[in-house]
């Protein structure tokens, strides 16, 4: 799944290519794309037809498109292979193609959204008083939001029965990181996984922020992390901070601090990666 930083790149795109523009036409041609519209494609074409897009905006993991109403916005979740791309009028068609909406004026480029595996998607939603769309109201502040709150961030772990990935994966902890992130930002702060939150000290917790903010902006300077093609910026160009990885897909690589051969252990339905001798596991008493 996306993480902040690739969905952060995303959003720069359509902040560069489509803020300020009116939508003409929408085609919806797989329904599972609009699945978490609940009135269907035909409503939903409808409703955005004719609605100016504002600036795009981002929380954690979730990327939406106010609209120029101010009660609604378009909201984007790219599940495991979405793609929002702006492309010439006139290009061929991309083979995973979903929705396709053209825009009422000369720039020649219209938005598609692209998704092999069809687990993403598009949808309108009414907006809080916050601006956000009301399904995300939930989703809490992001580490690189300037109003996150670390002190609020550290008393929660602390009240948790929980362990450190487990927290950082809690989008109602925290927002935007992933299985990826947090793994290199366990890396970096020497912490293992099954570390238990209620044993982090304050400094511990602001080293972990720290690293977690500093692996994030490097991904972001790097344009994100692409596989496979996936997780591309509107114009298609892929990212490359999968080169700079640490921790995440480095099993039996050595670990870049001491040598160690990196260990992969099924985590969750996922894998974790880590360092046996950096990143000891807690004591069982």
């Amino acid at each position: 799944m996306p993480e902040l930083p690739e969905v952060e790149v995303v959003r720069r795109g359509l902040e560069r290519w489509t803020a300020g523009r009116i939508v003409e036409a929408v085609e919806v041609l797989h329904p599972r794309a609009v699945r978490r519209h609940l009135a269907g494609g035909a409503d939903f074409a409808a409703r955005l037809r004719g609605l100016r897009f504002g600036t795009a905006m981002r929380r954690g993991k979730y990327l939406w498109v106010p609209l120029d109403d101010a009660a609604s916005s378009l909201l984007g979740h790219l599940g495991m292979s979405g793609q929002l791309l702006v492309q010439p009028e006139e290009a061929a068609d991309e083979k995973h193609l979903r929705i396709r909406i053209r825009f009422d004026d000369a720039l020649g480029t219209e938005l598609r959204f692209v998704d092999q595996r069809t687990f993403g998607g598009l949808s309108l939603h009414d907006n809080t008083p916050d601006g956000l769309p009301d399904v995300i109201a939930h989703i809490a502040r992001d580490p690189l939001d300037p109003a996150f709150d670390d002190t609020a961030f550290h008393l929660a772990l602390r009240l948790r029965r929980t362990t450190v990935k487990r927290a950082l994966l809690d989008q109602s902890l925290i927002s935007g990181v992933g299985n990826i992130y947090a793994d290199e930002a366990l890396w970096r702060s020497r912490l293992h996984y099954e570390r238990p939150t209620a044993t982090l000290t304050r400094p511990r917790t602001a080293e972990l922020l720290g690293h977690v903010r500093d692996v994030m902006r490097e991904a972001l300077d790097q344009g994100g992390t692409s596989f496979d093609s996936l997780y591309v910026n509107v114009n298609g160009e892929s990212g490359y901070f999968d080169r700079s990885l640490d921790a995440y897909g480095r099993e039996d690589e050595p670990c870049r601090r001491c040598g160690t051969p990196m260990r992969r252990r099924p985590w969750m339905n996922r894998s974790s990666y880590f360092c046996p001798r950096c990143q000891r596991p807690p004591r069982i008493s």
